[in-house]
């Protein structure tokens, strides 16, 4: 009887495995397909981030550049329409990164950010007034380029923080 018992639970046990074993198997492969998608999920996050970072970087140094330019030209009266329409240009790539960049990356980055237009658009604004000739006294191209100074520290700072949270030490 005991080897008729063991025959018996060994046929229970054969047939239970050969009945589970596809959906154990399709356990484990979802399981596996749920870890691919949640690792592919995070790299194409990583990548979103990290295109809005070069974005933001390169429209705000540009955008800084231009300005820094277009007060030493504006200084030097050599200010010309072309210069005016580069410097448009550039300013509505920065607006557009950072709206863009608002979707994907960390408020921190965004304060950075934040931070640095409040120098870049006053400096922009210093600008067309003395364009315009409406500038009050004591604004001048000068001291605008001493102010457009304070732009390099955030900066900086801001591509620090974009570097840290992209994991690239120094």
């Amino acid at each position: 009887m005991t080897a008729a018992v063991t025959a018996m639970i060994t046929a229970v046990v054969g047939v239970l495995g050969t009945l589970f074993a596809p959906v154990l198997s399709q356990r484990l492969t979802a399981r596996q397909r749920a870890d691919e998608a949640e690792l592919a999920e995070r790299r194409r996050q990583f990548e979103e981030r990290r295109t809005a970072y070069t974005h933001m970087n390169r429209a705000s140094r540009q955008f800084h550049t231009l300005l820094k330019d277009a007060l030493h030209r504006l200084r030097d009266g050599v200010y010309t329409e072309q210069e005016r329409d580069q410097l448009e240009e550039a300013r509505r790539d920065y607006r557009d990164r950072y709206a863009e960049a608002q979707m994907v990356v960390p408020e921190r980055i965004l304060e950075a950010s934040r931070m640095l237009n409040t120098v870049l658009a006053g400096i922009d604004a210093e600008l067309k007034r003395l364009d315009r000739g409406l500038a009050p006294d004591g604004e001048s191209a000068d001291q605008a380029l001493l102010d457009l100074k304070e732009a390099e520290p955030r900066l900086s700072a801001m591509r620090r923080l974009m570097r840290e949270d992209l994991g690239v030490a120094d």
